[in-house]
């Protein structure tokens, strides 16, 4: 892989040999390993999930996780990257995730090529099977915004903010429930 770094550094009319690019090829090697961890099936992230109620609480009501993610676009291998706005309504009989879990679900899909439409049915596509029981969440949803660098640097040089959303349940069937949804998000 590092010969072929080398291939390309000199494709864009670099000399890798120069100083400051010697230990140019190793390094990206080593980049590409952390940030396309998520084609290493041995690091897909264990998700926690709990009974409701078994804490003495029964929630039923919309439980949001946000956060920043960073992927790479799969058109020109180019990064994206943005917010995240996960949100589910438990079943009162069902099961709640582990929190920190989602954002580890998120980073592990992002970290592959990707498309933001894709990215959004992998992160709640994942998290729902987790939560696979004969009493499923009510809602169960993700809206991504994000700036992708193959738009504002390249092509067009346009910065923008692409919004996707997938959403099932009461967040794709209530316009009511939908709505409380998208009021929280910035």
């Amino acid at each position: 892989m590092e010969a072929n770094i080398k291939k390309i550094l000199e494709y864009i009319g670099e000399n890798p040999n120069r100083e400051g690019l010697q230990d140019t090829p190793k390094r990206v090697v080593n980049m590409w390993k952390e940030m396309f961890k998520g084609y290493d099936k041995k690091q897909v992230p264990k998700i926690t999930i709990f009974d409701n109620g078994k804490d003495g609480i029964i929630y039923d009501q919309m439980i949001i996780d946000s956060g920043d993610f960073y992927s790479n676009c799969e058109h020109h291998m180019l990064p994206f990257f943005g917010k995240y706005y996960f949100a589910y309504i438990p079943n009162p009989n069902g099961k709640i995730l582990g929190l920190s879990k989602v954002a580890r679900v998120v980073d592990y899909h992002a970290s592959k090529l990707q498309i933001q439409e894709r990215l959004c049915s992998d992160i709640v596509n994942e998290l729902e099977k987790a939560l696979d029981c004969e009493n499923q969440p009510l809602a169960i949803g993700i809206v991504i915004k994000a700036e992708h660098l193959c738009k504002s640097m390249r092509g067009v040089k346009k910065k923008g903010v692409m919004t996707t959303a997938y959403l099932k349940g009461l967040f794709k069937t209530d316009s009511n429930c939908k709505n409380e949804l998208l009021r929280h998000i910035e």
